[in-house]
């Protein structure tokens, strides 16, 4: 066979090869960006079922408040996340632009429709309040109906977030598949087009470039191989040597750029996986140390180049406080105000540099040569800071990461949000809102309690009790106002928590009366100190909105578990000594024990 066919075949193979090559290169190329799509569909479908979620919750929260409250501030939250809510589910519905399956879709129906029902009967409760049928939104804001729907809308939102994990993983996993497939095509054409390259080179021109081709023969094949820390010579004749040189050191560097960009894709795979992670823990989380711990053991896996703390705002605002730190010293800042960092200052991210082209956190040390400082903000609170500090000499990492950083702040202030959020909510459960008491509920809990103790044959343990009622209570709501009947029960708490302190439990047990345990007090100490909060509460003079409201007095009914007696009624003899009192005169305190005992008491 003639030289020139040989020529003409191998150019033609050549030029085959060479197509195929890149035609599997790009397709490996698309099957990267069908892999970013997936992942950019699951964060946003994900994002907007927990964001649906979020602020169906608020919304029940805020309207709970304003039946409870009657606070006009809970009512005006209400419809602003009512509106939102309205916004999300117009995005919810037009969720197929953003890459939502038809089943995806219909969850997403089922998930507004149910957030519309809870619409529904949440407005329906709060314009019964407003008509003034307060107990009847109560039982609908906090009835089975409510609870069943939420219960519904959270179980819906827990599948869509499964169904989209599920669809997007598989779409993932598919295209990671084709791109591996593809690329090793790419890699097994661009050798073949190699092998054939070098032996036309060999044939034909095997006196003129033996020497030039045995040293590229090698770089060809180390090159085949991704070895892509080969050195290309360089070479600088106009002939078909130098242009085959210059191909293949273009070759090599489009080789290190895509090892580069796979090394890239990768570690952004791994820290979007560690993220993911760490978002599925805190969601799990019970207590923010909880969130603290998650946050620092997972940190130091997605950026080993930074250090970090966070601190969480105590309720008045007037302190940050370390909660978790990690890969810093030990004598760092454990607390400080609020104001000495610019980030909660400003409420955005705040870098502070050894350059000091801007101004720096008083919070930091002077050595720190690179920090950023990220406020945590969740529905328009702060509620805490994320700092991170570079510990690798390299102060541009935190740039580099700065929009991980962000999103991973966003994260752990809903988390955060949540977690607080969920511990108000269980306040409010067990604890009256005006006097910050116990409630009833809880009084009843502690009895039943106590009693349980005697139900397992072992002896009761010494309880007193005391039942207190505030003598004429009603004059106050009718001469002065409702308002100034709160601040008589307030002051009247107060009394009863600084008198008691540790020794006892106070509880609101109803209107105006309070009730408070005392386990292991002896019956003159108990006597003393129903003495001292009568005493106290009659000498102190009360005034609202410029007016004396006058002397307050208290009666009170005392009974224990002595002499036989059981803490089964020892609530009702306590009734029935404050009623003995209020009948004697009232401002006295009357024990169980000056009464008459019926027949036959236990």
């Amino acid at each position: 066979m003639k030289i020139s066919t040989i020529t003409n075949l191998a150019y033609a193979v050549t030029l085959l090869l060479t197509a195929l090559s890149g035609i599997a290169f790009i397709a490996s190329d698309r099957m990267a960006a069908a892999e970013r799509r997936s992942v950019e569909v699951h964060l946003a479908l994900t994002d907007l079922g927990e964001q649906l979620e979020i602020d169906a919750e608020l919304r029940t929260d805020e309207a709970r408040l304003y039946v409870m409250r009657g606070d006009p501030a809970h009512l005006a939250v209400f419809e602003r996340v009512n509106e939102e809510e309205h916004r999300l589910e117009d995005l919810a519905r037009r969720a197929g632009d953003l890459g939502a399956s038809g089943e995806e879709l219909e969850l997403l129906k089922r998930i507004t429709g149910t957030i519309d029902r809870l619409e529904g009967v949440e407005t329906g409760a709060v314009e019964a309040y407003r008509a003034g049928n307060a107990e009847t939104a109560r039982e609908v804001l906090f009835g089975d109906e409510h609870y069943s729907q939420h219960v519904r809308l959270v179980g819906d939102v827990e599948r869509f977030r499964a169904m989209v994990d599920r669809r997007t993983g598989l779409e993932l996993q598919k295209a990671q598949i084709w791109a591996d497939w593809l690329g090793l095509i790419a890699r097994v054409l661009l050798a073949s087009t190699a092998v054939v390259f070098l032996a036309v080179l060999y044939f034909v021109l095997r006196r003129r470039v033996s020497v030039p081709l045995t040293q590229m023969t090698g770089i060809v094949k180390r090159l085949a191989t991704q070895d892509f820390a080969v050195e290309v010579p360089h070479d600088g004749r106009s002939d078909e040597i130098g242009e085959l040189t210059s191909a293949i050191r273009i070759f090599r560097e489009n080789g290190l750029e895509r090892e580069r960009l796979d090394a890239e894709r990768r570690r952004d795979l791994k820290m979007k996986d560690l993220i993911l992670q760490m978002m599925h823990r805190m969601q799990a989380c019970q207590r923010v140390p909880e969130i603290a711990e998650v946050v620092g053991r997972f940190l130091p896996q997605i950026f080993p180049e930074l250090g970090g703390a966070l601190f969480v705002r105590n309720e008045a605002n007037t302190l940050v406080t370390r909660v978790g730190a990690w890969k810093l010293p030990e004598d760092m800042v454990a607390s400080f105000d609020p104001e000495e960092c610019w980030g909660l200052r400003r409420g955005q991210p705040h870098h502070s540099t050894s350059k000091r082209d801007d101004v720096d956190c008083q919070h930091l040390a002077e050595a720190s040569d690179s920090v950023l400082c990220i406020p945590l903000s969740a529905h328009g609170d702060t509620l805490g800071l994320l700092s991170f500090a570079d510990v690798s000499g390299n102060p541009a990492s935190i740039r580099e990461y700065k929009a991980y950083l962000g999103m991973i702040g966003e994260n752990v202030a809903l988390a955060v949000a949540n977690l607080q959020l969920r511990e108000r909510l269980t306040r409010l459960a067990v604890r009256d809102p005006l006097t910050g008491l116990l409630n009833r509920r809880s009084l009843d809990e502690a009895l039943a309690t106590w009693a349980g103790d005697d139900a397992e044959g072992e002896p009761e343990p010494e309880l007193t009790c005391f039942v207190i009622d505030i003598d004429h209570f009603k004059r106050f709501n009718d001469e002065f106002g409702h308002d100034a009947g709160d601040t008589v029960l307030q002051t009247v708490a107060g009394i009863l928590s600084e008198i008691v302190g540790e020794r006892g439990v106070c509880y609101r047990f109803g209107g105006e009366e309070f009730a408070v345990l005392l386990p292991q007090v002896s019956l003159q100490e108990g006597h003393r100190i129903a003495e001292l909060i009568r005493t106290r509460t009659a000498t102190l003079t009360l005034s609202h909105a410029g007016r004396i409201l006058g002397t307050v007095t208290v009666s009170i009914g005392i009974a224990d578990n002595r002499e036989g007696r059981t803490v089964r009624t020892v609530r009702g003899r306590a009734d029935a000594a404050l009623f003995e009192a209020k009948a004697s005169g009232r401002n006295r305190t009357v024990s169980d024990g000056e009464m008459p005992r019926p027949h036959g008491e236990a």
